[in-house]
């Protein structure tokens, strides 16, 4: 059965309900010119799921990886590990990482994301979708359990956002503590991941104008497809650090100031 395609204006009149009927046509059609639906419905098309997916992207998009550091991860599926990375790119990084973590696991790898993603029907099968904004909120612990119970290694980008222009440097926004507490939880090693990228000029300029502005919407974010698009053809190097034990997470840090020496570490391979 060929997977359900992209469609823009459907996906924003499902989610806007009875507001949708205010929005204009033309905002439709440059939501589909601006996140290059019919290049991703292109994609789509050749049906492929899971792993196999992230991989088939990043040979449709002709991106290359340099891997470096992942032969000392030991991956077993008796001891499932957490892998925590930057954010630079938002498209492109979680695609590399879910092929290459899943090719060297067997396929045993899983990402907590926005349920926006569930609508990438290819990808579907990899994710644990959370709605930040919904009632599904509410349902958060119960949701996540699953992801780490099991023998799937659990991939996440802790800023839950995409890099920012920070003092002239692309970085992350601080990292959230919830890796911190699962790994204890669940007893699971932390693996730190660097990935070595950066978005266009304008993206950054957008974030910046939007804080400066007090804009609520994330029309960053809107970008993002069209980053990945222009980012066709590029290299990019993923350094893995070795996995950090679960028991270095003591009472002497918060699991927020862990988050931030974790976060430090991966911003030092």
């Amino acid at each position: 059965m060929a997977a359900r395609e992209i469609d823009i204006e459907k996906v924003i009149r499902t989610r806007a309900g009875a507001k949708a009927k205010f929005i204009p046509s033309f905002v439709y059609r440059w939501l589909e010119r601006i996140i290059h639906q019919d290049f991703i419905n292109g994609y789509i098309r050749q049906n492929r799921v899971g792993v196999d997916f992230c991989q088939g992207a990043l040979e449709y998009l002709n991106i290359k990886l340099n891997i470096e550091g992942l032969d000392d991860v030991p991956l077993s599926p008796d001891k499932p590990l957490i892998f925590v990375c930057n954010h630079p790119l938002g498209g492109i990084d979680g695609l590399a990482l879910g092929a290459v973590i899943g090719k060297a696991s067997g396929g045993r790898v899983k990402y907590i994301v926005n349920d926006l993603l569930m609508n990438l029907e290819g990808l579907a099968p990899l994710c644990i979708p959370i709605n930040k904004f919904g009632r599904q909120a509410r349902n958060l612990p119960t949701q996540v359990d699953s992801a780490f119970s099991g023998t799937d290694n659990v991939l996440l980008f802790p800023a839950g956002l995409c890099s920012r222009l920070i003092d002239g440097k692309v970085h992350d926004i601080p990292w959230r503590k919830f890796f911190v507490n699962k790994s204890l939880q669940s007893r699971r090693d932390v693996v730190p991941v660097h990935f070595l990228a950066q978005n266009s000029k304008r993206f950054y300029r957008v974030a910046l104008w939007c804080k400066r502005l007090g804009i609520k919407v994330n029309l960053a974010q809107v970008l993002l497809p069209d980053e990945m698009y222009r980012q066709q053809g590029n290299t990019y190097t993923i350094h893995f650090g070795k996995p950090i034990p679960y028991s270095t997470f003591d009472s002497s840090k918060t699991p927020t100031q862990w988050a931030q020496w974790v976060q430090d570490k991966v911003y030092e391979l």
